[in-house]
């Protein structure tokens, strides 16, 4: 019962199966350079079975029981996606009754073989009143060339027994067969025995796309809807909802050119959310909690290339590089207000909740909350006139403002379009833009390209205006609807598009060097290891040398 009740914190399959890749991205750092997502066929049986395989550092016997008990993580980097001890055992009792797992490790010469089955069947069937787990360990022993059994022949001998009646495999020589395209170490998951739907159909659909896995269900006939609302369907923020290839393509923010996720035989092509808008802008926000600075998060902020004939929006939340919230709606827009506007963001500063589907609802949460609802609203108004809308004029405060410490900067005409005048530095830009936002409150800032800052006091503004003209020039430009056909103001924003482009080259030039670095860095870890597995070869066939001359 605890199995199954700790399985339904996951509301949602593509989440399970989010979970267990998560252990394999963690695997980059100990090698790995792939994960396997796939559908098998239970060979006692003969249902359909989930593979997710990869070729990370494997389990050792002690690592391997920590994986199937409760509670325990070895997961000690900051940057680990997983840090729990619970996702693996949670996500797999979601998508099936049985999970049976083989593990190989190599380390200091000493090659370990690892198989352990959790399986609600066999607890529910034979009437336990606790969790058993049968496992069997193997060690192989390089001066006879065999597989040894480790913890003692009978306690090896009744776990076998377990694992053959209750697992998809008949025979001990079956289940070692399994570790010959594990390779040299790796972890292979075999989930069997699926759920069924409310429908009575399995909630996995492998017949659909035989290059996918599908949520079942799905039943829409796109070519039989209307323009507009097939333009929604087709759409990756309603897809992933029911596509698992779509959900893998959005669910980590980087992943190193090296590694790859393989669904099916192909692989998943990684789809870059920010890359889908229009007329983008980006946002600094320093989140506070009692008066210290909790983090620095940059949001990318704009129109979904298809707006306005879209209906989405919302924020993608990323946290340590993987998707918890996929378009977020922080905002119920009414008259449109809020239509197409899409974000991306990491917040590293909150903490997810288990299933890694949400974030725990704290303060900082809820200041994020309040924030991201402030930047949909102020980005809309002020460029919801470039896919269409009409834009809703201000109250003009007079005909020509001027700077007091009672009047706001711009009238309900005018609103600031930033122009660089040459390409500056990445380094110098992001300076004089964080020294612009400390001097207003966080609740009050608005991006540099095309939003209105609010403003206390005459001080504050001057403070502002003085750090602002240090990084760009800031150009008063009329861009309501009226005025988009003068060649002036289109040309003042070709100009401004083409130094955005510039300086996203710059950010772009960075992330591949840093990807490069990633890459050379795995690259020396192959060589070593190669390196270290010939001279231990190379010590092996010295020492049967010996033994020969003796």
């Amino acid at each position: 019962m605890f199995l199954h009740s700790n399985a339904t914190s996951h509301k949602w399959a593509f989440g399970a199966v989010a979970e267990l890749l998560d252990n394999a991205v963690d695997e980059i750092q100990n090698g790995a350079t792939f994960v396997i997502v796939d559908k098998i066929t239970n060979p006692k049986d003969g249902n359909p079975a989930l593979l997710i395989q990869d070729d990370g550092g494997g389990m050792n016997p002690e690592a391997m029981r920590r994986c199937m008990s409760f509670g325990f993580s070895d997961k000690k980097s900051k940057s680990a996606i997983g840090q729990y001890g619970n996702g693996f055992k949670t996500s797999t009792m979601r998508l099936g009754a049985d999970v049976i797992v083989f593990s190989r490790h190599l380390n200091n010469r000493i090659l370990t073989q690892s198989i352990g089955l959790l399986s609600y069947t066999f607890l529910s069937r034979t009437g336990h009143d606790r969790i058993v787990v049968p496992m069997v360990d193997y060690q192989f022993n390089t001066s006879t060339g065999t597989l040894e059994i480790l913890h003692g022949k009978e306690h090896f001998m009744s776990n076998l027994s377990m694992l053959l009646q209750w697992s998809p495999y008949s025979s001990e020589a079956d289940l070692l067969k399994e570790f010959d395209d594990i390779g040299a170490h790796g972890t292979k998951v075999i989930i069997y025995n699926l759920w069924f739907n409310d429908d009575g159909n399995m909630e996995l659909d492998f017949l659909s796309d035989p290059e996918d896995i599908r949520s079942s269900g799905e039943t829409k006939k796109i070519g039989t809807l209307k323009a507009w609302k097939a333009i929604n369907e087709q759409h990756i923020a309603h897809q992933y909802h029911y596509s698992l290839r779509v959900y893998l393509s959005i669910l980590y923010l980087r992943l190193p050119e090296s590694f790859n996720i393989i669904l099916r035989g192909r692989v998943v092509e990684p789809h870059i959310i920010a890359n889908d808008l229009k007329f983008p802008e980006f946002i600094l926000y320093r989140p506070q909690c009692g008066g210290c600075v909790e983090g620095e998060v940059l949001t990318t902020i704009g129109f979904l290339k298809e707006a306005p004939q879209i209906s989405f929006h919302g924020f993608n939340v990323y946290h340590k590089n993987r998707l918890i919230l996929p378009f977020w709606q922080v905002v119920s827009y009414l008259d449109s207000r809020g239509r197409g506007v899409v974000g991306v963001l990491e917040a590293n500063f909150i903490e997810p909740t288990h299933n890694k589907q949400d974030f725990e609802r704290t303060s900082l949460f809820q200041k994020l909350e309040g924030r991201l609802k402030e930047m949909t609203w102020e980005y809309w108004d002020y460029h919801c006139g470039l896919i269409g809308y009409q834009v809703k004029k201000k109250p003009r405060v007079s005909e020509t403002p001027q700077i007091s410490s009672h009047s706001t900067p711009h009238s309900g005409k005018q609103h600031p379009v930033t122009l660089n005048k040459s390409p500056p530095a990445i380094g110098s830009m992001k300076a004089a833009i964080e020294r612009a936002e400390r001097s207003i409150p966080i609740s009050q800032r608005r991006s540099e390209q095309g939003l209105c800052v609010k403003r206390k006091g005459h001080d504050d503004l001057i403070e502002v205006e003085k750090a602002k003209r240090q990084a760009v020039e800031v150009v008063p430009l009329d861009i309501s609807g009226s005025q988009l056909k003068d060649p002036e103001a289109v040309n003042l924003l070709q100009e401004n598009k083409k130094l955005r482009l510039k300086c996203l080259e710059y950010v772009k030039w960075e992330e591949q060097l840093n990807l490069k670095v990633t890459r050379l860095k795995t690259e020396i870890e192959e060589v070593q290891r190669e390196h270290e597995r010939m001279m231990a070869e190379l010590e092996l066939m010295n020492k049967v040398k010996d033994e020969k001359n003796v």
